[in-house]
């Protein structure tokens, strides 16, 4: 059996771990430079508040319903992320993270009527120990899996724990899925579906394999499959991305070549740090830029610049100058820039790296150097040290007006607690003081 662990509004709770005041209150989770709403609470869906809507559109509801507004604190939530996956990893010997709020878990090495009894166990540790609220939805195959979290997540009689276990509760939980709501089956396949008549996922198995190979291709096939309870959907093997691009719209525009290098050097930094992640080293750097197209009232601009290196690397200074160099050549003066970003790919492992005889650079002094300061920016917090040419991005940073504290990060974040004096001292104090003026009288 195949367990889908999800972590229920997952932004939304990491926020309430550590203001419990926010308990059945709305929250709301902005996108970068606090645009558009990129997670809800349940009592935020219920009041009508689409999920990716602008937040000036849904402004009168925030303030009418006194809704709770957060900007996306990525640190907290991939900390938090961390210790689910990990409370996870104790109690199952395989485990698959799919995304930061959910994962597959293995529950064949448990006996098969011990399976929901064991779930249980898991939502209320998970619970416990993290603050998370999670559903696991338990089946055959990944995809049974997945439409079980919905019905755990969605009733709450289930309790956190779905399981599909038998032909009967297959059929029914099918017949209650839309097509839409089905892993695997994109918005374009929908739309397909619904012309013939495919409504739920049950409709869907009712096909024979030919027409779906032929509506849907080989990965509807999968799905097809899977719903009938046949695995063919594996375990995710893929041992490193083939390519990084690391960007960012700028909180306020950036014209100058200082602050817009500042940028750039940061998404570089960013982009050598997950390189040295799946240990590889990097052949081509691409860095683009590009101002407002929304803007109308300036002037536009938009460029590329491609660099293949003689030598891969993933050393921090050396690519922030290799795209100091690909920002010389495409930076113009006299524009508004909204955006910039770098994107590595060509990748190769850091083990094979073809050398040069004539390189300038002392690699394994660099090296060490990197690895020094990866280990104590690890032990002290992210970028306690980095390169000068960093800067500090005030000007150019994310607009994140409603950001809440790193509270499990960043030690000037941690929660302070006020408690009064105990009454207890208090009254013996009293006490005493009482005591003595009697005495004093008696004399």
């Amino acid at each position: 059996m195949i367990g889908l662990v999800d972590c229920n509004n997952f932004y939304a709770s990491c926020e309430r771990v550590f203001n419990p005041a926010l308990r059945g209150k709305p929250i709301v989770v902005l996108s970068n430079n606090d645009g558009c709403v990129v997670a809800r609470s349940n009592e935020a869906k219920a009041l009508g508040i689409p999920m990716a809507a602008p937040l000036y559109q849904v402004k009168h509801i925030i303030d009418k319903e006194h809704v709770a507004v957060f900007s996306s604190n990525y640190t907290l939530y991939g900390d938090m992320s961390h210790r689910v996956m990990s409370t996870l990893n104790s109690f199952v010997e395989e485990m698959e993270i799919y995304s930061i709020d959910e994962a597959f878990v293995d529950f064949s090495c448990f006996p098969v009527e011990a399976v929901a009894q064991k779930a249980a166990e898991i939502v209320r540790a998970v619970t416990r120990s993290t603050g998370i609220p999670i559903s696991i939805g338990i089946a055959e195959t990944k995809t049974l899996a997945k439409m079980a979290s919905h019905f755990a997540k969605r009733y709450p009689a289930y309790k956190g724990v779905c399981l599909i276990d038998n032909e009967e509760k297959r059929t029914k939980a099918l017949s209650l899925t839309p097509a839409g709501e089905v892993w695997g089956i994109g918005r374009k396949s929908v739309e397909k579906l619904r012309y013939y008549s495919v409504h739920t996922a049950y409709d869907l198995i009712q096909r024979s394999e030919s027409w779906v190979r032929r509506e849907l291709t080989a990965s509807g096939v999968q799905t097809w499959k899977e719903l009938q309870g046949i695995q063919a959907v594996g375990a995710n093997t893929t041992q490193g991305k083939k390519s990084i691009c690391t960007s960012r719209s700028f909180g306020e525009m950036v014209s100058d070549f200082g602050t817009l290098l500042e940028s750039v050097a940061s998404f570089a930094s960013a982009c050598s740090e997950k390189l040295r992640k799946q240990h590889c080293c990097t052949r081509t750097v691409m860095v683009f830029i590009y101002t407002n197209r929304h803007r109308a009232d300036l002037p536009q601009y938009s460029q590329t610049h491609v660099m293949n290196l003689s030598i891969a690397t993933n050393n921090p200074a050396e690519l922030i100058m290799h795209c100091k160099e690909a920002l010389k050549q495409i930076y113009c003066d006299g524009y508004q820039y909204k955006k910039a970003g770098v994107i590595v790919s060509d990748f190769i492992p850091e083990n094979q790296v073809a050398l040069d005889l004539f390189d300038p650079i002392d690699r394994t002094k660099q090296r060490k150097l990197v690895a020094v300061t990866d280990a104590l920016n690890k032990k002290n917090g992210h970028n306690t040290i980095q390169l000068a040419a960093l800067g500090s991005g005030k000007k150019w940073a994310l607009k994140n007006e409603f950001i809440s504290k790193r509270f499990t990060t960043n030690w000037n974040d941690l929660i302070t607690i006020h408690a009064p004096a105990p009454a207890s001292l208090d009254n013996s104090a009293s006490l005493g003081k009482t005591s003595n003026a009697k005495t004093k009288s008696d004399q």
